[in-house]
């Protein structure tokens, strides 16, 4: 006996649905999209259901514009209709999955603080403003501008994601957000401080990272909110009265100031965020032109070179910087058993050679890094801190403390920079007749990680080039010692000034040392191995000193910033140690006024200076005589 089955019709090429022909909505209650059970042929034996057989061809037609091949994402199109129609409780699963992880995309981007401090789970129990308003505005929308609307929201929230990640990372190192106008040039030196850190694949391959990541984010943002989007408008009155109960309990928890796990539950962080970009793009801009004026208003600016430190003539002048030597160096229970033992001793071995020291607090106007900003603030007295304001000042012709020296006409100026590795036409600024960078030390040696030679072999290879020599003039030296900077892994190690040599004798010391990426990532063992950095450093310099010193040489030596978040902590403060140290008593009573603590260690309430005050004061305690320019 026969069987007889029952067939639908398919629908002809000419009538199938094209993408753009699929309607607005979806019926009530069905996602957009949600396939169809396919039309089966009914058997006699339920087990032997077969899909129903296509309809004949049709008949030939005459060529026209509708027969010219359908695009390649037509194709594409097909194939997905067909997965779904033949596995339609896997695409279901699939549909819903992704919608869930859009809408916590778009929350967790609405929702996510700009500092990891603030990343906890409790920010991500809000209900955010800024949701509720797109979601009626994209209701509002017919189809075509609510896809480009939700594009753009979408891209928005990507470009936010991103500036909060920058943030996150330069409040880690530098204790301070991320500046759209000024910090692009420090990614730059971000990815060289990875590959002197972790090597040059390690840097290329963040480099890549970064940028995939970037526009992974960009991307997958835009589409998280245009799926949303669509579902928004598939259940129009359910969404809309969903918005609605939003806005209502949005602005209820506002009145009332409703909390949960200590953090209010309205909120409109995201617009705040870039609300403060925005303020500060516009700080940023009002405040090159002021800085610009300010600048050119110098008290010494004027002051001719017979008046200029006069009370100094005939002693050699060391300024020295020591990288992230902190307050935390002194003061943190992890490091500061080892670094105050170091300083003590220094002291004591100073004093038996017959130096004295006075130290005190200046509050640097960098953090974590970006050392110039520090060094620059220094020596100019002006407030540097940030990159215009360096690129302001450098190009000017304000009078820095080292260039005073040169000004007298009555001292050779040299600098010592072994960070120096390309062009720095900054030398002309600090007022160095001749400069010594990391090519020009003669070091034969492995780099400790950034650092490019051990603190010891500099200072030797500097008494060698210059301090050592006779010569008819004295001496202004600025040195920067490197080695205590990040990522304090590995580090060098005193070895006999006698067998410093050409450094190789450093070889052994580098490869026994602990790997960068042994520590970088844990608080305790950074704290542990920035001490020990902080100790070598002031150890080479008290040494070199004890080894070297003479009645006329006086030194200065500072912190150019505190370390970074991980090791400084949370909070803490920019304010870095400052020590004088002479054997002539005439160099320190000058300076009696200031109240610093006797040695090197500078007690907990010994005065605190911004770091910008110093040149001024320095200046008058040696007798110089203010002449303004630009008031």
């Amino acid at each position: 006996m026969p069987v007889f089955t029952r067939f639908r019709q398919p629908p002809t090429p000419a009538d199938e649905p094209h993408e753009e022909d699929t309607p607005d909505e979806a019926p009530e209650g069905r996602e957009p999209d949600e396939p169809h059970e396919p039309d089966v042929v009914e058997p006699e034996d339920p087990g032997e259901a077969v899909e129903a057989a296509p309809a004949a061809e049709p008949a030939a037609r005459t060529a026209g514009p509708s027969d010219a091949p359908r695009p390649a994402r037509r194709g594409t199109w097909r194939t997905w209709r067909t997965w779904r129609a033949r596995h339609p409780r896997a695409a279901l699963v699939l549909r819903r999955t992704t919608t869930v992880l859009a809408a916590v995309l778009v929350l967790g981007a609405l929702l996510l603080p700009n500092t990891l401090v603030a990343l906890e789970p409790n920010r991500f129990a809000r209900i955010p403003a800024e949701a509720v308003i797109a979601a009626v505005l994209l209701l509002c929308l017919p189809r075509a501008a609510r896809r480009v609307a939700a594009a753009l929201f979408g891209l928005g929230l990507g470009v936010l994601t991103v500036l909060n990640l920058l943030d996150m990372g330069f409040t880690e190192y530098l204790g301070r957000g991320f500046n759209v106008v000024l910090d692009w040039g420090l990614l730059d030196d971000a990815q060289a401080y990875v590959a002197d850190s972790m090597g040059g694949a390690a840097a290329a391959w963040a480099a890549v990272g970064a940028v995939v990541l970037v526009v992974l984010v960009l991307v997958v943002m835009a589409l998280a909110a245009v799926r949303l989007g669509e579902l928004l408008a598939a259940h129009r009155e359910r969404a809309a009265r969903g918005a609605l109960t939003a806005a209502t309990v949005w602005m209820t928890c506002v009145a009332l100031g409703v909390q949960t796990f200590g953090v209010p539950v309205a909120t409109r962080s995201a617009s705040g965020a870039l609300e403060a970009q925005a303020h500060r793009v516009v700080d940023t801009l009002r405040d090159e032109a002021a800085f610009a004026k300010e600048a050119k208003a110098d008290r010494f600016g004027a002051t001719p070179g017979a008046q200029l430190v006069p009370d100094l003539r005939g002693k050699d002048m060391v300024f020295t910087f020591i990288e992230s030597y902190g307050r935390s160096a002194i003061e943190d229970p992890v490091t500061a058993p080892g670094v105050g033992r170091t300083l003590d001793a220094g002291t004591k071995a100073l004093a038996a050679k017959g130096f004295r020291a006075k130290s005190g607090w200046l509050t640097s106007a960098t953090y974590g890094g970006s050392s110039w900003l520090g060094h620059s603030t220094f020596l100019s007295g002006l407030w540097v801190d940030n990159q215009q304001r360096y690129r302001t000042v450098t190009a000017g012709d304000h009078l820095t403390l080292t260039k005073a020296f040169r000004e007298t006409g009555e001292w050779d100026t040299v600098g010592v920079m072994p960070g120096v590795q390309k062009a720095w036409p900054e030398a002309e600024w600090h007022g160095l007749d001749k400069v010594y960078d990391a090519f020009d030390l003669g070091y034969r040696g492995p780099k400790f990680s950034w650092s490019t030679m051990p603190d010891q072999y500099a200072l030797e290879a500097f008494q060698r080039l210059e301090h050592g020599r006779k010569r008819d003039r004295p001496l202004m030296a600025e040195v920067i010692l490197t080695s205590s900077h990040q990522p304090w892994a590995p580090l060098p190690r005193m070895v006999g000034w006698d067998e410093v040599g050409d450094g190789s004798v450093y070889d052994g010391i580098e490869a026994s040392g602990v790997e960068a990426s042994d520590i970088i990532a844990d608080s305790t063992r950074s704290k542990e191995e920035y001490g020990k950095s902080v100790a070598y450093s002031v150890t080479s310099l008290t040494q070199w000193l004890e080894r070297y010193g003479t009645d006329d040489t006086v030194l200065v030596f500072l912190g150019d910033h505190q370390p970074l978040a991980r090791v400084s902590g949370d909070g803490a403060s920019r304010d870095v140690p400052v020590s004088v140290v002479a054997k002539d008593p005439k160099v320190l009573d000058a300076i009696d006024d200031w109240n610093w603590t006797e040695g090197l260690k500078p007690a907990e309430d010994a005065p605190v200076w911004r770091m910008s005050s110093f040149r001024d004061r320095f200046l008058t305690a040696y007798g110089s005589t203010p002449h303004p320019t630009g008031e």
